[in-house]
Order: structure tokens, then sequence, then C-alpha cells
């Protein structure tokens, strides 16, 4: 891919922390970040924020008296916009797009006003305003005062890393310089967490790690929910204050057998990741953060993609959601920070309760994948 892309500013808010250094003092530490809580009826694992990251939400809330009507998943994407855009030193009223997604969106608000009208017959004035997925990008935008285009969307799973596609038709068709992007996920509620079980892809585990993500040998699917937002800034060109530069992006998309398969090779990370390497040698990648979500097909079916793609020299495997759950939307987002923050600080993160490979030398290449429901899948290399 010509005319790279610079990520010049990357911030979240996750059961991590609020800032890259709290999330990689959490990184080196093999504990994770899983409890397990009762939401409405059920008692459950989930990943959410920590107490602290809870207090600045209730905080950022004061700045703006509207802004005490907005569900989390609004909230934690402008807390972690607002940081982006201060260290990318863009400036309020600059021309740059707004491209964030959720794969839910305002759950706890929708579940909130549909139980109101269920008992009523009757919902509050500001109950379809501050539900619709568009509010996520046009608050952001709101709150930062851009002047560029605001873009919300919801593609499952792999949203986070749909709008760092969408980022980059902009950017490379000339009609923006500077965009930021990201996911953001609120999921922890009854009706989600109901769902999720539903599916039988919720984890019971009783063991140290109840989230066994990328564990080959698991038994039961082991899938938990977190919540967070993350966000990057993407700007033409190689620059100087560059955290990583996107070399090339892929994405396809698989028929479907069932509302949630993906075929026993994931003909679509195949695919995804076959066009994200484009000229590139697959030996050249150093490690791979999976979008592995803990389930047993999940799991296995795009680790049997990655080996047929990368033959020769497979990369490293890794995944975050052992530690922080799946984030849904904000997922893949939270895995390129990982892939960043191993970039900057070159030490590879692996999973605790896997045999680890012997460590890297350096690490100049790292792809981030993730899939949704649909069969959507996205692959993203970055280099330093």
């Amino acid at each position: 891919m010509s005319n790279l892309v610079s990520i010049t500013a990357l911030a979240s808010i996750s059961p991590l922390g609020i800032s890259l250094e709290e999330s990689w003092e959490n990184y080196l530490k093999d504990e994770h970040h899983l409890i397990e809580k009762k939401i409405g009826e059920y008692m459950a694992w989930v990943a959410p924020l920590p107490d602290h990251a809870k207090e600045e939400i209730e905080e950022f809330k004061t700045f703006d008296s509207k802004y005490k009507g907005l569900d989390n998943s609004v909230l934690y994407a402008m807390f972690a916009s607002r940081k982006a855009m201060q260290m990318a030193k863009w400036k309020s009223g600059d021309n740059f797009g707004v491209n964030v997604g959720s794969s839910r969106g305002a759950t706890t608000l929708f579940e909130k006003y549909h139980k109101e009208f269920l008992s009523t017959n009757k919902t509050s004035t500001l109950a379809s305003p501050t539900t619709t997925l568009g509010n996520i990008s046009s608050w952001i935008a709101h709150d930062l005062q851009t002047k560029g285009p605001e873009i919300s969307h919801s593609i499952t799973c792999s949203t986070a890393l749909h709008a760092v596609l969408n980022g980059m038709a902009w950017i490379k068709s000339g009609m923006a310089d500077k965009f930021m992007v990201g996911g953001s996920e609120a999921p922890l509620t009854p009706f989600t967490i109901a769902q999720m079980k539903a599916l039988k892809i919720y984890s019971r585990e009783e063991s140290d790690y109840p989230c066994r993500a990328l564990d080959l040998k698991k038994k039961s699917n082991t899938m938990v929910l977190g919540e967070g937002a993350s966000m990057i800034c993407m700007e033409r060109g190689r620059k100087d204050n560059a955290l990583a530069v996107i070399e090339g992006v892929g994405y396809a998309t698989e028929v479907l057998q069932h509302n949630i398969s993906i075929s026993t090779e994931a003909e679509c990370f195949q695919r995804s990741m076959h066009m994200a390497l484009g000229t590139t040698n697959p030996d050249e990648v150093d490690v791979i953060v999976m979008h592995a979500p803990g389930t047993i097909k999940g799991d296995l079916s795009e680790k049997n993609a990655i080996a047929k793609i990368f033959r020769n020299k497979k990369p490293l495997l890794t995944t975050n959601k052992w530690k922080i759950g799946h984030t849904f939307g904000a997922s893949g987002m939270l895995s390129m920070e990982l892939a960043i923050l191993m970039f900057q600080k070159q030490k590879y993160i692996g999973v605790p309760y896997l045999h680890q490979e012997p460590a890297l030398q350096k690490i100049n290449k790292v792809m981030v994948n993730a899939v949704g429901f649909g069969g959507n899948a996205v692959s993203v290399l970055l280099s330093r």
C-alpha cells in the first residue's frame, strides 16, 4: 500500500485504566481484570472499568449539563477522544473527521427506556436521540468542535477496525488529511449478558483464568464481556511523532452457514490477512494480536487461518481477551493499543497459561485481527 498513514495518538479507557502507562503496567502482570458480579438476575464474569476510571467518567459529565443524560458508550468514547486529540496536538475547530462505532450502542439507556415503556406505555423525551447509534460520533464532534465529517457505525465485533478502514479511505482519497477513529462499548447489562448466555458461549469457568482465550485445549466456551473505548488519530504520511505506521489493511466477508458462524479455517481471515500483507513477506510479521474471543470454534478457526497464510515462519500469537474480556465494537482498537505498546516497549506480551515462545529480539511488524457476527473480518498491518 502506498501513501502510508501514521498513528499520531492513542488513548483509551478500559479495565486496564485510563492511560497508556497504566495499561502497560497491567499488561506486564499475569493477573486478569475479570470479576464475578451479579448483572440483573445473572451472576457472570465481567471486566468492568476500575473504580478510578468510573470516577473520571462521573467528573467528565460535569463539563456540560447535557452529558449527564448520555449512555456510557458515548461517554467512554468522548473521554478517550478528548485525550487522543490532546496527544496528537490537534485543536478544537480543526478540520478532521471522526468515525467511532459500537456493536451495541447505548445499551444501558435502551434497556432503561424500554423497561419504562413496558410499564407506563410512555417514554422520556430524550429516549430517541440518546439511543441512536449516530449520537456517539456526533457528541464527540460537539465536544471536540471538529469541522470534519462525523460517522458512526456498527459492524459487530470488527467495528473499530472498520473505522480504521474508513479513516484510511478518506485520507487516501484526498478528502481528508486527518481522521480520529475507534470503538466504544458498554455492554455489561442484563439483556446483553442474557443474550450471550443464551448463545452458550459465555464462560462458566471456575479456574484462575475464567476466559481461556487462545487455549485450544479448552472443553467449553469461555467468552467474557468487558467494557471500554479506544481511539487513535490518523494522519497522512509518515510523521515524526508517529506511534506506529499503518502499512496495510484487509477486509473480507464470508458466506454464513449460521447467524454466528465462521468457517473451520476462517476463510474471511485468510482473505483479510492476505490483503493486509499486500507485497509484504509474511515472514516479516513478528506478532499477531488475534481476535480470539475465548470460544472453542472462534479461537481454533482463526489459528487455522493463520497457519494457512503464515506457512514458513509462524509469528508469535497473543490476545488480550483473557485479561480484559471481549469489548465487542471496541475490541479491535484495544488490540491495536496492545500492538502499539509492544512496539514502544519492544516487549512481547503473551498469554500466561500458554507456553511462552522465546523472546523476540525486535518487534517491527504486528498484525491485528478482528471479526464479528456476520463473518466480517478486518486485518491491519502495523510497523514501527
